[in-house]
């Protein structure tokens, strides 16, 4: 796969998640025990596993939008790449410090998100960081 091709798939992943976040029947009630969120509009576990509200899918929705932006130029998709794993591998840090893994009520990011979240940085890291360093490697080198 591409970088290209990376930053359409992430996309379109980050929009289907975003709007299904916004359809009842996707999303359970919280569990007790889950902590307090501030902004408790639309707030449930997306699909009963994911915690999520409106601030978290608005979140996905903008990522989603941003890969298909810049899907069609490389250089672009791989700042994608690179700032999705940068930000993604701070929500996995942010989720398991329990001050802030509700982003201070904002948006939730813990339990299964903590697991899935590190996934997603895996993936960008991959994309944003190895490919780009692979295909410069094998590319020959000009002449000064």
């Amino acid at each position: 796969m591409t970088i290209r091709n990376f930053a359409l798939v992430y996309g379109i992943v980050f929009l289907l998640i975003g709007i299904a976040g916004f359809i009842p029947g996707f999303v359970t009630p919280l569990e007790p025990g889950d902590p307090e969120l501030g902004v408790t509009a639309g707030a449930g576990r997306l699909f009963g596993l994911f915690p999520v509200n409106v601030l978290h899918n608005i979140v996905h929705l903008i990522f989603g939008v941003w890969g298909l932006a810049v899907y069609k130029n490389t250089a672009a998709a791989i700042t994608y790449a690179r700032s999705v794993a940068v930000i993604y591998a701070l929500f996995v840090v942010m989720g398991l410090l329990p001050v802030l893994q509700t982003t201070f009520g904002l948006v939730p990011l813990h339990s299964h998100d903590i697991w899935l979240h590190l996934l997603l940085a895996a993936g960008a890291a991959y994309f944003g960081f190895v490919v780009p360093r692979q295909a410069t490697a094998g590319a020959p080198r000009r002449a000064a």
